[in-house]
């Protein structure tokens, strides 16, 4: 492909408005351009990259049996006011009428419309199980779209449904999707982690998430290609060392979620969902005498700890939610954080939030600050988290503001019900027992969910099982963020290319480093000088015969400077630049390899041979 030929806008600086690093090149390099708030054109090598990874995609679904289809982005209402998200999914849902005034949306995900399809088409155990997924636009109307492509009002997702007659056989379908997801991201490049997620909106039960990490920024040899010049990251003096880091701290880390990861074992989850190890203390504490004490001033643990001269340990924090509109206590120990999803969860909630000073001091008498588990109406459920039954003795709010009591005991003083609802913490043990856990930040890239009946229960989606009977099938829920992909890549083979001139000055530059398998072409030919005859000979030379061996081309035919066509070539990121220069007449050109920044010089016979060496090394 002719480079002349492509709509490849290039910029010379960093868009002002990216913030982070995969925005910013996608935009510079000329991948995407924002068309408005939230939506993107997808130019000419982004589009490349998509759809290699569709095809990447389209080859593993097959060997687990999933069948690509394709249903309409615009949908009626009804089938969602069936399954009861209409009302229920929020503002990010793109809610319109047609000229009759029935009411419309542009579809967020799909499971409403493929469980109609099945619904009305499969009546038997026979038929299943269907294994259907699609490729296409999605639309949620995000209240602020930021981070280029992984946070937009428009993007391309892979969406999946499986169907089947039984739990059993749900399983089957989960694990392979499951090891599916594994072979794309990694033929993809990607350095990931299957994670144990939350079923959100969706409605799932049981849910894996799979986040590719985000780099750590100071991984110098991680970020760092250095040109043949400078022998090692040693070699860089200090000064120009501060001015790498801090070009690399400028950008902010791009992973919308934390992962909390074990040291040791496999174990790994979503913040959301991540737990510890937790071991129920035995001790044998004599318990002292409820006695309330005057705390004035004190709205906070540190604050009531400081005053009271106790550990934080030692205190309770009661923070109070509105669980579908009914009051809800929350008790945790000292500055432990509650965990939302986890209450959210256990209380089976639609909708949690934290109540207001007008929706607490009717049922406490009592501002915040001041609130605790002790003498609460019992129509108020307490739920405790599970380190709340290793405390004696602790310190609580007295429900009379500037006041707490001391001497506060569980069971004795109040009853809970005790759950894991705390936010983990670095350094705590995993729930394995095996390392502790550290956090890394991560961007979602796919999420498989175990559906069960929640939309064949709501929209009558049923079949005959083995006995006659009608039940509802079982459902599953896989999704992959196709757009996104494009973002998570570039975050992860991002690079500062430095270099160092003839006079001893260090310049460092952005770049892109695309692994092989998405890269939009395998190699960028660039001819140093269009107006030789004998070098443009040569270039068409080596594009025929890539080209014959199955190598995607992109060839720099541009008159432009050599020292454009270089810095371009840096920003759009093929694995393989070939250039032909000064020894054209010899038939030399001269290799590098984007990923080392290593290169060397090839006579045109040896190039297929080294290029397939060159590609298996790298």
């Amino acid at each position: 492909m002719k480079q002349s030929n492509m709509l490849i806008p290039t910029l010379r600086e960093m868009p002002s408005d990216a913030q982070v690093i995969s925005h910013a090149l996608m935009v510079r390099a000329g991948y995407v351009r924002q068309v408005s708030a939230g939506i993107y054109a997808y130019l000419p090598l982004a589009n490349r990259v998509i759809e290699k990874f569709k095809t990447i995609m389209r080859q593993e679904f097959e060997k687990i049996g999933a069948v690509e289809m394709l249903a309409p982005a615009l949908l009626t209402a009804d089938l969602w006011r069936e399954s009861g998200r209409y009302d229920t999914y929020g503002e990010d849902l793109y809610k319109l009428k047609n000229r009759d005034q029935s009411d419309f949306i542009l579809g967020p995900t799909h499971e409403e419309t493929l469980t109609y399809l099945v619904r009305d088409s499969v009546k038997s155990y026979k038929q299943l199980p269907l294994n259907l997924y699609q490729i296409q636009s999605k639309y949620r109307d995000e209240k602020r779209p930021r981070n280029g492509l992984l946070r937009t009002r428009e993007f391309i997702m892979k969406d999946g449904y499986s169907f089947h007659k039984d739990y059993e056989d749900l399983d089957i379908a989960y694990e392979a999707y499951r090891q599916a997801y594994e072979a794309i991201f990694t033929r993809s490049g990607l350095d990931f982690k299957g994670i144990i997620g939350d079923g959100g909106a969706m409605g799932g039960k049981d849910s894996q998430e799979f986040m590719a990490v985000t780099p750590d920024r100071t991984d110098l040899d991680r970020w760092l290609v250095l040109d043949k010049s400078i022998p090692s990251i040693q070699d860089i003096p200090e000064d120009v060392l501060e001015q790498i880091k801090e070009e690399l701290s400028s950008w902010l880390v791009s992973g919308e979620d934390t992962i909390a990861y074990s040291t040791e074992s496999t174990y790994a989850a979503n913040l959301e969902m991540a737990t510890n190890e937790f071991k129920e203390t035995s001790k044998v504490v004599s318990q002292e005498a409820l006695v309330q004490v005057e705390t004035p001033n004190c709205k906070t643990i540190d604050d009531v700890a400081d005053f009271l001269d106790v550990p934080e340990e030692d205190t309770l924090k009661t923070l109070v939610f509105k669980a579908d509109g009914e009051l809800v206590v929350a008790l945790l120990v000292g500055n432990d954080q509650v965990n939302d999803v986890k209450l959210k969860n256990y209380l089976g909630a639609d909708f949690l939030e934290a109540a207001s000073e007008e929706d607490v001091r009717p049922v406490f008498g009592a501002s915040f600050g001041s609130l605790g588990p002790v003498n609460l109406l019992e129509t108020v459920r307490i739920i405790a988290d599970r380190k709340v039954k290793n405390t004696a003795n602790v310190v609580v709010g007295a429900n009379q503001d500037g006041f707490h009591l001391t001497g506060v005991n569980a069971d004795r003083d109040f009853k809970a019900e005790y759950v894991d609802i705390r936010e983990v913490k670095e350094g705590e043990v995993s729930p394995d027992g095996k390392g502790t856990l550290q956090f890394a930040r991560g961007i979602e890239i796919g999420h498989i969910f175990k559906l069960g009946t929640r939309y064949s229960d709501s929209m009558g989606a049923n079949i005959l099982d083995e006995n006659g009977r009608s039940v509802p099938i079982v459902m599953g829920c896989y999704g992959i963020g196709v757009s996104r992909i494009l973002s998570a890549v570039i975050e992860q083979h991002a690079r500062l290319f430095v270099n160092k001139t003839p006079k001893g000055d260090y310049r460092f530059a952005w770049g892109i480093n695309f692994p092989k398998e998405l890269a939009p072409f395998d190699v960028h030919l660039i001819t140093v000088n269009t107006k030789d005859e004998v070098a443009n000979d040569l270039t068409q030379s080596i594009e025929n015969t890539l080209m014959a061996k199955g190598y995607e081309v992109l060839t720099d035919d541009r008159n432009e400077r050599v020292g454009s066509k270089f810095s371009d070539s840096d920003l759009i990121g093929l694995p393989i630049r070939v250039t032909v220069g000064k020894k054209a007449a010899d038939g030399i050109v001269e290799v590098k390899i984007k990923a080392t920044g290593d290169s060397i010089e090839v006579h045109q016979d040896n190039l297929i041979e080294t290029l397939e060496i060159l590609t298996n090394e790298n």
